[in-house]
């Protein structure tokens, strides 16, 4: 099996699913724990700032009770920091407002409309942003979804 992910050739709609996709983070060398350490609200920022390890902790999505393994960082940021009033603002970017809806909502694929439902902004350049040449933060469709 190649090393190399093959990419479809199919050119993303606005019913094509996005996700954030972790093995993006870390095929090109990002700490993405880093990266998610500046999403955590100041109580967490300050309970993390000693942890070095990936600890990882079972997370029970709410609507369909499936567990999946996750990050503790990442737990908390889901669970906690991510509903935290001010997390997303109109004033937030648009890479990072997907990034933090991603975090959210624990990383369930959502389609440009469905994320233009929650920012407010226009699906199309939502669709533009995500499925250029150049990947934003490991926002990428989703495979299978």
């Amino acid at each position: 099996m190649s090393a190399l992910k093959s990419f479809s050739l199919v050119k993303p709609n606005l019913e094509t699913r996005f996700h954030i996709d972790f093995d993006w983070w870390r095929q090109n060398d990002r700490d993405w724990r880093v990266h998610l350490r500046g999403f955590l609200c100041p109580t967490h920022q300050e309970s993390f700032s000693s942890m070095v390890g990936n600890e990882v902790v079972d997370w029970v999505d709410p609507e369909t009770a499936e567990v999946t393994q996750v990050e503790g960082l990442q737990h908390v940021l889901i669970a906690h920091c991510a509903k935290e009033p001010g997390f997303i603002t109109e004033r937030t970017a648009l890479v990072d407002a997907v990034f933090r809806i991603f975090l959210a909502n624990g990383n369930t694929p959502m389609t440009p409309v469905e994320l233009s439902d929650q920012l407010h902004r226009p699906s199309q350049t939502i669709l533009s942003t995500l499925s250029g040449p150049r990947v934003y933060k490991g926002l990428r469709p989703c495979p299978g979804c």
